[in-house]
């Protein structure tokens, strides 16, 4: 992945997780702050990192479990909100069960260390107790500041100033980390292709995606309190974790590139963070590892193929980011990036900082 940065149209993001401060790329910037010149991270390393490894804590099985432990819909629903909630990403809120969510409840169980394995009496009892399970987001007229055309062809995707989302529903359905077919089975009563400021929705209890007040920052500062953690990336399960002193902090589903451009394994850097990316679409780097002279530049937005965030490593391309496309999240079919859902991104983005160390494995 390339990325270019330039001044963009203010917006803000809340920490969502971790109770961290949030991230300097998400306070108010001058107007007049100078671009980066274009083209892909200056990265002056190319090999892993030699930072040494943290204290090790109690083990974590890569094992998840075999099958649903359970089939009944609202169950799911209530697990999915639950986990999400933990900051740990099962994916998409919705009443479908999945290797993420399985995945993800693995994790959870496993870092609290009460030796469950699947819904137990207990966690049936909080599930049960959980209220409430949706509330209510009136869409604002701001909103629609996020609304607009967003082409599908990058040479089309380069005429325009941003990449917005299609709908009200798509923004809707991001913000609440769910899907516009979710959004409508919860909300019958409503034509989601018909909304308008003022109009209310019910959404999935979780903590949302803010869009409001960020500017464009190409290199969001180093945080020194959040020197301590570090990013652990398993491509066989397809997730990434926050680790502090051995311990899961927080985990979220990735795509973990593809048999053709795989996720580089090794123990890599973070050496830079950048808000609102422009994409460098390049379709040799895309497909082949090597770049070109025949690209387009993709302007910043939810719909930029990156998403929201670019985490660039010390591994020329190569990043944690955000995408287009948040039903991708879990297939192996990015181009050797970790991609999460813009959400989970964001997230991922208010937990780490520059120099941090990201094993991939």
């Amino acid at each position: 992945m390339h990325l270019r940065a330039r001044l963009f149209v203010p917006i803000i993001f809340g920490a969502l997780i971790l109770n961290v401060p949030t991230s300097p790329g998400f306070q108010s910037r001058s107007a007049e702050s100078s671009a980066t010149p274009n083209g892909e991270p200056d990265h002056s390393q190319n090999q892993p990192a030699s930072a040494p490894s943290p204290t090790p804590g109690p083990p974590v099985s890569s094992a998840t479990p075999s099958g649903p432990p359970t089939r009944d819909r609202e169950t799911i629903i209530r697990l999915k909100i639950f986990l999400d909630q933990h900051s740990f990403g099962p994916g998409e809120i919705d009443d479908h069960w999945t290797d993420l969510c399985a995945n993800a409840l693995h994790l959870y169980q496993t870092t609290n260390g009460n030796g469950a394995s699947g819904i137990d009496s207990a966690l049936k009892q909080e599930l049960n107790d959980q209220a409430p399970v949706y509330i209510g987001y009136q869409i604002k007229p701001a909103d629609l500041a996020w609304v607009g055309k967003s082409p599908q062809k990058p040479a089309a995707q380069a005429k325009r100033k941003s990449m917005p989302y299609p709908s009200i529903a798509d923004f809707v359905a991001e913000r609440f980390h769910t899907n516009v077919s979710f959004l409508a089975k919860i909300n019958r009563d409503r034509n989601l292709d018909k909304l308008h400021p003022g109009d209310t929705l019910q959404v999935p209890n979780v903590p949302p995606l803010e869009l409001s007040g960020l500017k464009e920052a190409d290199d969001v500062p180093p945080r020194p309190d959040l020197k301590t953690r570090h990013v652990e990336v398993d491509t066989k399960n397809k997730d990434l974790t926050i680790v502090d002193g051995g311990k899961i902090l927080a985990a979220f589903p990735i795509t973990p590139g593809s048999k053709q451009l795989p996720a580089p394994i090794g123990t890599w850097q973070i050496v830079k963070i950048a808000t609102l990316p422009w994409f460098r679409w390049d379709k040799a780097m895309l497909m082949h590892g090597k770049r070109s002279g025949d690209f387009h530049t993709i302007p910043p937005g939810p719909r930029n193929e990156v998403g929201l965030v670019w985490i660039g490593l010390n591994k020329k391309g190569i990043g944690v980011h955000g995408t287009n496309n948040p039903d991708s999240i879990g297939r192996s079919a990015s181009h050797g990036c970790i991609r999460l859902a813009n959400w989970d991104a964001v997230r991922v983005l208010n937990a780490v900082t520059q120099g941090a160390t990201v094993e991939i494995k």
